[in-house]
């Protein structure tokens, strides 16, 4: 008899505490979970961590539009906060989930498309497919998924209307998504750090002289077999 009522017991203080966090507005998530600390912010929160919504929400300085919001429970019960999003506007197309913990975060299984805005110029949006990528300590831990990149104008010249596109992988402490074109003549190395700090890299291997002129004159420098530049900057 007192197994039985120390396991309903146990039953009641469970589903207590799994209604409790049921309940709890998604505006207190985000900082109690520390999304906040990670760089998701938005506009205004609504309804609850069992469904809510985010209004003009983004990521650092990308982006995200409207989107609803849904924490998960049982990652809760392994020290992780995992929180679904689903983009309400048709143009992003954004699914996939954000993920924290107290030394790790990340993002699983991203789909959509980002207006990379003028930090990233002349990139002017960025495509994911099925990316995800992970950060322990600051360091990166996996990254996986296609990544496609259009770029508006022309680079010292060069046209690019045909995008770049590779696939995301760890190189070290960074996340690296290594953008290729077609030709495979010109190169885009984004490394976006833990700590909010990215770094792009343009490579452009020139055909002829005219324009090695203009790409010197763009403020590219010899690099290897080509001429590249270097921004470095932090969201």
């Amino acid at each position: 008899m007192r197994v039985r009522r120390a396991g309903w017991a146990l039953f009641l203080v469970a589903f207590f505490l799994f209604a409790l966090i049921a309940l709890l507005p998604l505006r207190l998530a985000l900082g109690w979970f520390g999304f906040g600390d990670r760089g998701l912010t938005a506009r205004a929160a609504t309804g609850t961590v069992w469904l809510g919504a985010l209004q003009e929400a983004q990521v650092g300085p990308v982006p995200l539009g409207d989107v609803t919001a849904r924490l998960n429970i049982l990652p809760l019960f392994l020290g992780r906060a995992r929180l679904t999003l689903a983009g309400a506007d048709e143009a992003t197309g954004l699914e996939g989930a954000v993920t924290v913990s107290r030394h790790s975060f990340g993002f699983d299984d991203v789909s959509a498309r980002f207006r990379a805005g003028a930090m990233f110029s002349p990139l002017s949006m960025l495509d994911f497919d099925d990316v995800s990528a992970g950060f322990t300590s600051g360091r990166c831990t996996r990254g996986e998924g296609t990544v496609r990149a259009t770029v508006s104008g022309q680079v010292a010249g060069i046209s690019l209307a045909s995008g770049l596109a590779g696939q995301a992988r760890c190189a070290g402490e960074a996340l690296l998504l290594p953008l290729v074109s077609q030709s495979g003549m010109e190169r885009l190395n984004i490394r976006l750090f833990g700590d909010g700090r990215y770094r792009l890299e343009l490579l452009v291997r020139p055909g002829d002289e005219a324009v090695r002129g203009r790409l010197i004159g763009a403020g590219f420098r010899p690099a290897g077999q080509g001429y590249g530049m270097q921004v470095d900057g932090a969201f």
